[in-house]
């Protein structure tokens, strides 16, 4: 590829000079700044591969350039090669600080210019390649990674699909649980990557019920205290399904299942953990299933209208929810409403 050298020295001829021979190397492009100043703004809107200053110029000299391209990050590992009549250890010292990575006397001997330039552009070139190639890397990394990532989706909802249908219900429930999640969990400042974790993991709060009896989890009425004491094992089943997880998401919907079922007010289950105690994801998720469940028709009682249901999770504020969670459900309602429209608009209208 061709190599783009910029010549900064304020006398034209002596710019022009070192042009002249730069360029019989080959395949190099150059370009000459008399002005130092203008020379940071060409700087500023071009990239060069090796920069040639002059110690003395008017304006700004050779070692205020070599500090002002070293603070720009596309100049941070570019070659410079530092003029001077005369360089005098001091002045070595102080190219070397300000970011000179070889230095040439004036006048000059031009085969030792060249071999330097060449020697120079050669480092470049490589640096340029190994750029490119760890681009194309982290490209590869990424794209890998993201389909590692859509793999992990998919499984996930189809499990979380199957636990769905096995309680006699459709994927529509687990679906808006998990949306509602990500809008509190973003409400509530958890951050966007916290946000999406949840989302994924909250369609698993319930695959503890794959172990749970048929004639308990599909019984059309309620359950008598012993069933519910079956029921209620699903918690701990989901938890040991999920449990010593190797990824972030499977670990939060390993908490998840664990504590959907506590309540605020400590007179939840299993644990009867209370307040804080709770994990966020668990109280987020214990306001989003609750809340869809009210609106979603099970063979033990019809759908509740969606504004009903609405005035049941403020009612229960400080008691079953997180009052956090209950004011950031208010905040984001106008986001969380479309999304019962679209399944329960006709079941609702029927039950109203």
């Amino acid at each position: 590829m061709s190599m783009r050298v910029l010549i900064i020295d304020d006398s034209r001829s002596s710019a022009s000079a070192i042009a002249g021979k730069v360029a019989e190397l080959g395949d190099v492009e150059t370009r000459i700044c008399l002005d130092p100043e203008q020379a940071i703004t060409e700087c500023d809107q071009s990239q060069f591969d090796l920069v040639l200053v002059d110690y003395i110029m008017p304006k700004l000299d050779g070692i205020e350039v070599l500090t002002a391209l070293r603070e720009r990050a596309a100049y941070r590992h570019v070659p410079m090669i530092m003029i001077a009549a005369t360089l005098d250890p001091a002045l070595k010292r102080q190219a070397i600080q300000a970011g000179a990575t070889d230095f040439l006397n004036k006048p000059f001997d031009w085969i030792e210019l060249q071999s330097r330039v060449r020697n120079l552009l050669a480092l470049r070139q490589v640096q340029c390649e190994q750029t490119d190639r760890a681009r194309e890397l982290a490209a590869e990394v990424e794209q890998a990674t993201a389909s590692l990532v859509a793999r992990e989706e998919e499984i996930i909802w189809r499990l979380a699909r199957a636990i769905e249908y096995r309680d006699g219900t459709t994927g529509d429930h687990v679906s808006r649980v998990a949306e509602i999640c990500r809008i509190l969990a973003e409400t509530l400042g958890l951050g966007e990557e916290r946000a999406r974790i949840l989302y994924l993991a909250a369609p698993l709060h319930d695959i503890g019920k794959i172990g749970i009896p048929d004639a308990v989890l599909q019984k059309p009425g309620r359950l008598s205290a012993e069933e519910m004491s079956v029921m209620r094992r699903h918690v701990d089943i989901g938890a040991a399904i999920l449990g010593e997880a190797s990824t972030e998401v499977v670990h939060v919907a390993s908490v998840v299942a664990k504590t959907h079922h506590e309540k605020w007010d400590g007179n939840g289950y299993p644990a009867g953990l209370a307040g804080d105690a709770i994990p966020i994801e668990g109280r987020i998720v214990a306001l989003a299933d609750v809340f869809d469940a009210l609106c979603s028709e099970r063979p033990y009682k019809a759908a509740w209208p969606i504004e009903k249901a609405y005035d049941e999770i403020l009612a229960c504020s400080g008691s079953h929810f997180d009052p956090g969670c209950v004011e950031a459900f208010v905040a984001a309602w106008t986001r969380i409403r479309p999304l019962m429209d679209a399944g329960h608009a006709e079941t609702v209208a029927k039950v109203a």
